[in-house]
């Protein structure tokens, strides 16, 4: 079972993945695809620093009791990802930086009690807001793969992925999922609708496709 600290060290792992991902890459390699399909890798960094702000959002919410919601809109997050992703390399790691940095700062700061304040996800989920680490861990540390630059699912903690299989299953149904063999690290990617190898179903066949989640 993940703890609160268990989550809050996969949230500091990711972030050190993909920081280190994207050191000294310039808009050339920002502006290459990434692993996921119409995404750029600024695409990815916007992504995740628009996500640290969404969720400290939650935290600010968790801290002072003040409704604050992740976004204002579907809308209003997919044009600051497009805009993100078009900032100069610099200021688009630097915002990266200082999302990061500013959501850990304050996480830090809350209180047992406040970790268990009732916040509401965007997708109107009510959590408590000890769910929030969760929720950015998997977004650094499978990001960190989408990213494209050599980290893979073998390279994430195996502690992480044996709860994302578990999450990704009861998000997807069980029932919609077929029953699949292989590497841990690889059944993860297959689940998560990412590229994988040697992942097969019971009878020794390909695993079939499923669309990316996250």
């Amino acid at each position: 079972m993940r703890t609160l600290n268990t989550t809050l060290a996969w949230v500091a792992e990711g972030t050190a993945l993909c920081r280190a991902a994207v050191e000294g890459l310039d808009e050339t390699a920002l502006g290459a695809p990434s692993l996921l399909p119409g995404w750029t890798r600024g695409h990815v960094v916007a992504h995740l620093a628009g996500n640290a702000e969404a969720i400290g959002n939650l935290v600010h919410w968790a801290r002072t009791g003040e409704p604050t919601p992740m976004y204002g809109s579907p809308r209003e997050r997919d044009a600051a990802i497009e805009a993100g992703a078009r900032l100069p390399a610099d200021r688009l790691v630097t915002w990266f930086d200082e999302s990061a940095r500013a959501l850990a700062d304050a996480m830090a700061g809350l209180t047992e009690e406040q970790w268990r304040t009732e916040v509401t996800t965007a997708q109107g989920r009510t959590v408590p807001a000890g769910e929030t680490p969760w929720m950015r861990g998997r977004e650094v540390l499978v990001h960190a793969v989408d990213l494209g630059t050599g980290v893979g699912f073998a390279d994430l903690p195996e502690a992480f992925l044996a709860e994302l299989r578990e999450d990704i299953l009861a998000k997807r149904g069980r029932a919609n999922v077929p029953v699949v063999h292989g590497d841990p690290a690889e059944v993860t990617a297959y689940l998560a609708g990412r590229p994988h190898t040697g992942v097969t179903t019971a009878d020794g066949s390909p695993a079939g496709p499923l669309p990316p989640w996250l």
